[in-house]
């Protein structure tokens, strides 16, 4: 099969987008004639699931850009998905993390050329044509730097920003159409946020000033391993090498000792980083974290993040109202943040229930993350026929919130994803603006 290059028109990105839903909808077709036809329910059910998520896999994954990104974003809450014996969107998911195609080095070369010169290769000792991992926006290379030391070099893909210029607009025009549904979600000015991370996202030489920065404040960390930036170009970015176990290979295959620990440093890690770095790292998934054999958590992506200097205070004073138990407090603040616009009437005790997969967690010192919690809570408050299903077609996300509310999202489908039990009380005591007062 022949690749289509990454910089395709947006309409055929688009169209190919697009055709997912379309493709699920005539799967559902067949499995429904194959039923009728006599067909084992269960065999044809198990096909069905395999075939539509091998297919989304495959897409995503092959047009990389914005949606790999969206796709990658979704991994982080895989546990929300169909489940099955198989586990096919599990792995369909969790797949897009970094067991992507990587392009031919024949494509990526010229970027190489370009950036370094000609010459580029007298700057290495050894480097390896094979990719060890593709990601959104670039593929990984593996290589000895000039003095010895080995390193990573990310080089970007030829025609990403084509792409992602394309992609957006398809999740712009999406967006709206959700957004009339579903007022609360706030999709518009999410879409344009994502656009502007993306954005930064194309220019390396930025990504290695935010990665210094955070290597500066975690270099005494006794967890947390931010490895140094060796030099960066607008689109290769060399770094220092770290060997670890994929974040998602310990939540499959780790002790519960290892999720443990795995999933304590990196809840600290994305709930410290504005209070640390001025920085609140946005890409939570697991594909950009590794579990280094000294046990520390080691962070390899920057190139989603936003300058924070602390993580909103108004979020923090919510989810202590919320364990207060004081509804009239809990609508207070929900209003003086702008959740709830002035005149909306709402039911205070239902919000405080649809609220709950925030505020659980923090009533415990310590608290146990899973799949089956998770589903729960998000079964139980968009149930249409539970008492807090409508609640957040009456809430608004205010614009500081919105990358934040989806990293600590990303955050709860990790650690769900990685069975564990973490301290939660004292990590958002130390590191959250606002839970600590009272």
């Amino acid at each position: 099969m022949t690749r289509a290059p990454l910089s395709t028109a947006g309409a055929v990105r688009a169209t190919r987008l697009l055709c997912l839903p379309v493709g699920a909808a005539l799967l559902a077709a067949e499995g429904a004639a194959r039923r009728l036809a006599g067909q084992d329910r269960a065999e044809v059910a198990a096909d069905l699931r395999t075939r539509n998520a091998a297919r989304t896999r495959r897409v995503l994954g092959e047009l990389k850009g914005g949606a790999l990104k969206a796709g990658q974003l979704l991994s982080t809450v895989e546990a929300l998905f169909p489940q099955d014996p198989e586990s096919t969107w599990r792995e369909a998911l969790t797949g897009l993390q970094e067991a992507n195609e990587a392009l031919p080095f024949a494509d990526v070369e010229p970027v190489l050329a370009a950036e370094l010169g000609p010459g580029w290769r007298e700057l290495f000792g050894s480097f390896t044509e094979q990719a060890v991992a593709a990601a959104s926006i670039g593929q990984v290379h593996r290589a000895t730097w000039a003095d010895g030391r080995d390193v990573a070099v990310k080089v970007q893909y030829p025609g990403v920003r084509e792409a992602l210029t394309a992609d957006v607009r398809t999740l712009s025009l999406m967006s709206r159409g959700a957004a009339l549904v579903a007022r609360g979600l706030a999709l518009p000015p999410l879409v344009a946020e994502l656009r502007d991370r993306l954005t930064e996202e194309l220019d390396y030489e930025h990504e290695a000033r935010t990665q210094a920065r955070f290597a500066t404040a975690y270099a005494d960390d006794p967890d947390v391993l931010v490895p140094c930036v060796v030099r960066a170009w607008p689109r290769v970015l060399v770094m220092d090498w770290i060997e670890g176990t994929p974040l998602s290979t310990v939540a499959r295959d780790g002790t519960q000792a290892e999720r443990d620990a795995a999933a304590g440093h990196y809840q600290r890690f994305l709930v410290s980083g504005p209070a640390r770095a001025g920085l609140l790292h946005t890409d939570p998934h697991p594909g950009n974290f590794r579990m280094l054999p000294d046990g520390r958590l080691g962070v390899l992506d920057f190139g989603s993040s936003l300058e924070l200097p602390q993580m909103p205070p108004t979020f923090g004073r919510l989810i202590r109202a919320l364990l207060e138990d004081d509804p009239g407090q809990v609508l207070e603040r929900l209003r003086a943040a702008g959740f709830v616009r002035p005149g909306v009437d709402i039911d205070v005790a239902k919000l405080v229930d649809y609220m709950a997969p925030f505020s659980v967690p923090a009533r415990h010192e310590a608290f146990t993350f899973s799949r089956e919690w998770l589903r729960g809570e998000f079964a139980r408050v968009n149930d249409p026929r539970s008492p807090e299903f409508g609640v957040a077609l009456k809430l608004d996300l205010p614009a500081e919130h919105l990358f934040t509310h989806r990293v600590w999202l990303g955050m709860v489908g990790v650690l769900c994803q990685l069975e564990a039990t973490v301290p939660v009380r004292p990590v958002l005591s130390r590191w959250l603006p606002g839970f600590g007062a009272g």
